[in-house]
């Protein structure tokens, strides 16, 4: 505490999706708390203050302004819609609060941008609010689920698709006796709406349909041959981390997706080789290895990874217990490339 005394706390539950927990402390009599705000009221541009204990200075005050209020695609969680700021936020910020000026809460400090200056990420508080909520009574988060695995549209792939835009959401994969097998998706599918709101984005459909309880049904509006349709689908609930792994299978046993280097990132990198990260299983191998979404993955050991294909090939002869040494571009960080050392789990 602020004035010294330590306490023994307890894990209530923790929500890995959104690298948030709740502790419990025993104490005789009530202690301060500070007043949560209303993130949904934020706006670009209003004063931001953080608080923490940078390289162990306590008490560190900062002071900037709101840059971004949904910010996604950082790659430190599964659901991310963060407020971006200029506060400075470094090592031993994290879980400390963002304020606004009157004192509220308006966030919860949790990442920077490596080699960016001025670039911090706090979780809103009332995303916080709701998964803390959910962790008191009953020590985990509940999220609806379709079961599928999707990717985000390029141009080159609306087109070939039929989506007359670039929005929406392409379905790579439908999991076994999953909501959207039973409703009928396929693999090809283009989700453009989720009960008459349009999808720009993967994290944009991730968030909409976690935010809807298992059991509730809603409407999809899909492309398929061309031709716009509605599915009507009664979600699922989102099964643990070491259930969607089994479920999904292929390079997801290590704890990640990954798709071709798309048109756009090949201009980058002035190649098309390799394979781009798309999802990282929270506390996975290839999080314990350092791997972030964004990563292009271009070699595994001294073989040069061609494509998809080629990478799967190359891990599938990997025993448990084994480690294989990943080359990767972090086009995240500046386009630094670095050696990291990927561990196959025991099944």
């Amino acid at each position: 505490m602020s004035d010294a005394r330590k306490f023994t706390a307890r894990l209530v539950g923790r929500d890995p999706k959104t690298d948030l927990a709740v502790l419990k402390i025993e104490v005789a009599a009530p202690l301060p708390a500070a007043e949560l705000g209303d993130s949904d009221h934020l706006r670009v541009g209003q004063w931001a203050i953080a608080i923490g204990n940078p390289f162990g200075l306590d008490r560190t005050v900062t002071v900037g302004i709101v840059s971004a209020t949904a910010r996604t695609r950082v790659g430190v969680a599964t659901y991310e819609s963060f407020i971006q700021t200029d506060a400075s936020i470094n090592p031993g910020n994290s879980g400390g609060p963002l304020l606004n000026l009157d004192g509220q809460v308006i966030g919860i400090n949790t990442a920077i941008v490596a080699t960016g200056q001025g670039i911090g990420f706090s979780i809103p508080v009332n995303m916080a609010r709701e998964v803390m909520q959910q962790l008191i009574t009953r020590g985990h988060v509940v999220r609806g689920w379709l079961g599928i695995v999707i990717q985000d549209l390029t141009d080159d792939l609306a087109t070939s698709f039929g989506v007359t835009a670039r929005a929406g959401v392409l379905v790579t994969d439908v999991m076994k006796a999953g909501p959207a097998e039973t409703a009928g998706l396929r693999s090809g599918d283009v989700i453009t709406e989720l009960a008459d709101g349009k999808i720009t984005e993967v994290p944009d459909l991730q968030k909409r349909v976690a935010a809807h309880a298992p059991g509730e049904s809603v409407t999809l509006t899909v492309v398929r041959d061309r031709r716009p349709m509605a599915v009507r689908i009664t979600l699922g609930e989102m099964p643990s981390e070491e259930r969607l792994v089994a479920a999904i299978g292929a390079e997801t046993s290590w704890g990640m997706s990954v798709e071709a280097v798309g048109p756009a990132l090949a201009g980058r990198l002035d190649s098309a080789r390799g394979v781009v990260v798309t999802e990282v299983v929270p506390e996975g191998p290839a999080a314990k290895a350092g791997l972030r979404v964004g990563d292009v993955v271009l070699n595994v050991n001294r073989e040069a990874v061609a494509d998809v294909a080629a990478f799967r090939q190359l891990l599938a002869v990997v025993k448990p217990g084994e480690s294989v040494r990943l080359y990767v571009h972090r086009t995240t960080e500046g386009g630094v490339k670095e050696y990291l050392v990927l561990e196959k789990p025991a099944p």
